[in-house]
Parts: structure tokens; C-alpha cells; sequence
């Protein structure tokens, strides 16, 4: 196996409880004017309203655009940055779920190079660096306190849309569990599934070795030997705290574990990059209207099953770190196990468990698998390639619920 690898991350990530409170020295360090972006709700709570009056206390101008909405309106950005325009900030605060942080990645690219989102649509638009980024995420999903992605939603096109650069990477990642511990239920189980998803995803995705230009050419260039690190322990933290999460709200331990899950998560997928249960989300979520998380988390067992002819072993190495023993298990069957024990902890946590479920209309299946296979970005991750007659069968074996039609 070759060791050809690349890791793109934030130059600090600072993780633990109470780590909020270190938001003013670290803005310091990167001028005196900040533009915070995040959402009505988390603005009107008393935990960033002490945020703000800690940023003031130390001398920092504090601009707060709070109208950032789920699924980032391309539009809506734009408002931001007329906003900001007078008061010229040094740096860009994100503080929220994944919305609020991919809000603040595209303020702070419009800002430092004009234009409009649709010009930076794709890889490697982005022509140089940005205002300095810091994210602070309050729910544990998404990962985007560490990628290099930010998703958008564009009312001139059905399914939402990438910009993806090194360049949209925080400058530092502010991760603090406290944050995390006023998410409902159903909020931590969507962005948790989310989580591991990405996790499974970057585990399972294609190798490429052997082409030093590779991450010079593509943002997600498969598995590495150092995404595999961060994708096994986001399994791991995931697995085993999941769970506890949703049913205890309360328990600090596992909101740590399910947080730094999240961050590692996105650690590995923000350059091995994530695959098919993602590719077949973006049409499925366009006429549903469900969550992403909850959409590629209802497809996730699914593309194991079809991955598994030729990704059983790396399959079974995840059951592992779900904490699955082999007890003298062959790989094909161990990998059986872990996908099984995938479907019970989305079925414990309220994942829809089929595409039927979400609401996906009977007579859009092929349309959906249609779309999904156009995604080539995620496509050619995919450790077993597809054509359109595959994609089909995996789409309506998710709509009815038949996980053996996936694995044919």
C-alpha cells in the first residue's frame, strides 16, 4: 500500500469543555473588527450573549448578522456582506450548526474577493486566501469547523451546491461540547447519523495510489492512511456515545465523545470526501425535504450492502471499532454484522430506515438515480462503480426497504 496521503485542516483546533471562553484571545490574535455570523435562535440565548460581552470586555468590535437559515439561501449571503461592507471586519466569526459555519465560510469569501457565490461553484475557485475564519460549532454533525466545503442552496438550480477550496478552511476551530448539551433528540440523532455517515463514507472510499498530483487536481482524493486515523476513531466515539446522547441529553461524556466524533469525522472526509449515500441525498433531499443528515443516513446501510463485494474487509475493520467482536467470524459475514448493527443504531435513534419513508415519490425513482449518478465528485469516490442500471437497483432497494437487492 502506498503511503501517497494529504490532510487539509485548520491551523488550530482547540476541543474540550469550556473551550468558549478562549474565543476572545484567539479573535486577538487576528485583528480588532469581527463579523459574527449565526442564527436567530442561538443569538437570542444568554451562552452568546456572554460571547459577545467576552469579545467587547477585550476591545474587539463585534458586527452580528444573526439572519443566517438553514440550507444557506445563496442570496442571503450576499445581504450579510452589504452589511459588513462599512464596517470593513478583520476576521469572520462563525457560530452554529453547519449552516451557520458554511454561511460564514462564503461571508468571508465574499468579502475578501468580491464576485458572486455562483463564480466559485465547484473546485478550486477560490483564487487566493480569505479573511481569517473561526468556527464555533454548536451542534455535532457536520464537520465543517475542519473542511473545506461550504453547501449552499441555489434557487436557480434543484439540488444544492459545493464550493470546495482549501482556502474555505477556519483558520481555527473553537469545538466546545457545553454547546451541544441544549440539542433536542431528534436534532443530535440527525447530526450524529450525519457524522458517522461521513465517517463510513471516508473509510470506505477509493484508494488512489501512485498519483503525486492528485491533491493538486481534486479537493477529495479518497482514502489515506491518515483519513482512515480520523475516520476509525470517529467510528469509535460515535459507536459507543451515539446513543447516550439521544437518550440523555445531559450526559457530558457522551456529548464530548459524539462532538469530537463529528470533529474527526470531518477530518477524514474533508479530504477523502464522502460517496454515494451523499450522491443519492442531494436529489432525494431536493423533493423531500428532510434533513441531510437524515437522507444519508437512510442510505447509508444500503450502499454498504453494495459496496460490500469489494470493500467487506474494510467494512468489518469499522464493525471493529463499533465494538463488534469477531469471535472467529469470517470478513464477508463480519461485514454482514456491521451493517446490521449500523441499521440498529439508526433504528434506535429515529433514522428513517427507507427512502419511502422520507417521503421520495414512487414515480421519482428514476430521476433520483439519474441525478445521483451525475454527481461525479462523489460518484468516482465510491469504492464499486456505478452505472445507471446499478444506481437504480440501489435506489429502489432504499425506497422498499431490501437491503440483499443492494449487494447483487
Amino acid at each position: 500500500m502506498s503511503l501517497l496521503t494529504a490532510l487539509r485542516l485548520p491551523r488550530e483546533i482547540l476541543f474540550g469543555k469550556g473551550q468558549r471562553h478562549a474565543l476572545p484571545a484567539v479573535a486577538g490574535r487576528h485583528g480588532r473588527r469581527a463579523l459574527v455570523c449565526t442564527d436567530e435562535r442561538f443569538a437570542g440565548t444568554g451562552v452568546f450573549a456572554e460571547m459577545m460581552e467576552s469579545l467587547r470586555s477585550a476591545s474587539i468590535d463585534v458586527l452580528v448578522h444573526d439572519g443566517v437559515l438553514p440550507d444557506v439561501p445563496r442570496d442571503s449571503v450576499a445581504v450579510c456582506v452589504e452589511e459588513a461592507r462599512g464596517f470593513r471586519p478583520d476576521m469572520v466569526i462563525g457560530i452554529g450548526g453547519g449552516s451557520c459555519l458554511d454561511f460564514a465560510k462564503c461571508a468571508a469569501l465574499l468579502i475578501s474577493h468580491g464576485g458572486e457565490l455562483r463564480d466559485y461553484y465547484g473546485e478550486f475557485k477560490v483564487p487566493g486566501p480569505m479573511l481569517p475564519l473561526i468556527a464555533v460549532p454548536t451542534t455535532a454533525g457536520t464537520g465543517s469547523e475542519v473542511t473545506p466545503v461550504a453547501v449552499i442552496s441555489d434557487p436557480d438550480r434543484t439540488l444544492k451546491v459545493g464550493i470546495s477550496s482549501p482556502y474555505l478552511i477556519a483558520a481555527v476551530a473553537v469545538c466546545d461540547p457545553e454547546l451541544t448539551m441544549t440539542c433536542p433528540p431528534g436534532l443530535t440523532a440527525v447530526a450524529g447519523a450525519d457524522a458517522l455517515t461521513h465517517a463510513i463514507e471516508a473509510f470506505t472510499a477509493m484508494r488512489r495510489d501512485g498519483d503525486f498530483s492528485l491533491p493538486q487536481r481534486h479537493v477529495f482524493i479518497g482514502k489515506t492512511p491518515l483519513t482512515d486515523h480520523f475516520a476509525l476513531l470517529a467510528v469509535k466515539l460515535l459507536g459507543r456515545s451515539l446513543e447516550k446522547a439521544c437518550i440523555d441529553g445531559g450526559d457530558a461524556e457522551a456529548r464530548s465523545d459524539v462532538m469530537m466524533g463529528a470533529l474527526a469525522a470531518g477530518c477524514a472526509f474533508g479530504t477523502a470526501g464522502t460517496a454515494a449515500a451523499h450522491a443519492v441525498q442531494y436529489p432525494a433531499g431536493a423533493l423531500t425535504h428532510t434533513p441531510h443528515g437524515l437522507g444519508v443516513a437512510t442510505m447509508m446501510p444500503y450502499v454498504m450492502s453494495y459496496n460490500s463485494r469489494v470493500a467487506a474487509a474494510e467494512i468489518a475493520e469499522i464493525g471493529i471499532a463499533l465494538g463488534l467482536e469477531p469471535n472467529g467470524r469470517g470478513v464477508d459475514e463480519m461485514a454482514g454484522s456491521t451493517i446490521e448493527e449500523i441499521r440498529r443504531l439508526f433504528a434506535a435513534i429515529g433514522i428513517t430506515p427507507t427512502l419511502a419513508g422520507l417521503g421520495l415519490p414512487a414515480d421519482k425513482l428514476d430521476w433520483t438515480a439519474e441525478q445521483a449518478l451525475g454527481i461525479d465528485r462523489l460518484i468516482k469516490n465510491n469504492p464499486r462503480p456505478f452505472d445507471l442500471a446499478a444506481m437504480r437497483r440501489l435506489v429502489q432497494a432504499a425506497y422498499d426497504g431490501d437491503l440483499t437487492a443492494c449487494a447483487m
